[in-house]
């Protein structure tokens, strides 16, 4: 592993291992999530430790930082997007969201906010016309509270499709949101009813 952990590069790479093994995959590195999906830091560090020494360890783990409690901690206070909570005691960690494994986050239900927001790319447009937007791999649908964080998230994906959720009326007709430790909330699917296309000109929803 290299030493040098303190810098932003080596962040970034860490903060990729951890959205991986949190998220998605924990037995690639041994390890078992809770129901709620947190383990232990210090056991976080020694499994990755350990499967990084391993012979045919990936070159992912191999080119690692020093892992230590220190760099863990700075890797979830310093990560732009809060991607990772730690529990109140500072002992355990895990992904605030995005997981495609099954977890159950214990996030209460509440009332959203009127209007909410989903980026995707414009290639999925006919899809989600007919059959809204659905957790696919995922453990819920991620919505935003503004456009411009939707617009990031849907330039990953390509030329960028912004998306109004009607979430008052979702909420009025039944359907349940969370919101998650940094802030993104969360539901199981959008009917196709609930959704129109957002237009930058004129800062808010048209059909």
């Amino acid at each position: 592993m290299d030493n040098d952990s303190r810098s932003p590069e080596n962040y970034v790479a860490v903060s990729r291992l951890l959205s991986k093994v949190l998220r998605h995959e924990p037995e690639m590195v041994g390890i078992r999530l809770d129901r709620q999906g947190w383990v232990s830091v210090d056991e976080l560090i020694r499994a990755i430790e350990r499967t990084a020494r391993k012979a045919g360890a990936s070159k992912r783990l191999r080119t690692l930082p020093a892992i230590t409690r220190d760099v863990i901690l700075a890797v979830v206070a310093t990560n732009d997007k809060q991607r990772f909570s730690l529990s109140p005691d500072g002992l355990r960690i895990r992904a605030a969201q995005g997981h495609s494994i099954g977890v159950d986050l214990g996030y209460a239900a509440k009332e959203p906010p009127a209007v909410l927001y989903h980026g995707t790319a414009w290639s999925n447009w006919t899809h989600i016309a007919v059959e809204g937007l659905t957790a696919q791999t995922r453990h819920a649908v991620h919505l935003s509270t503004d456009a411009d964080t939707a617009t990031r998230v849907g330039t990953r994906h390509g030329p960028p499709l912004v998306l109004v959720v009607d979430a008052a009326q979702m909420h009025a007709d039944g359907y349940a949101f969370t919101r998650s430790d940094n802030g993104v909330w969360l539901t199981l699917v959008v009917p196709a009813a609930y959704l129109s296309k957002w237009t930058p000109d004129k800062r808010g929803p048209s059909s």
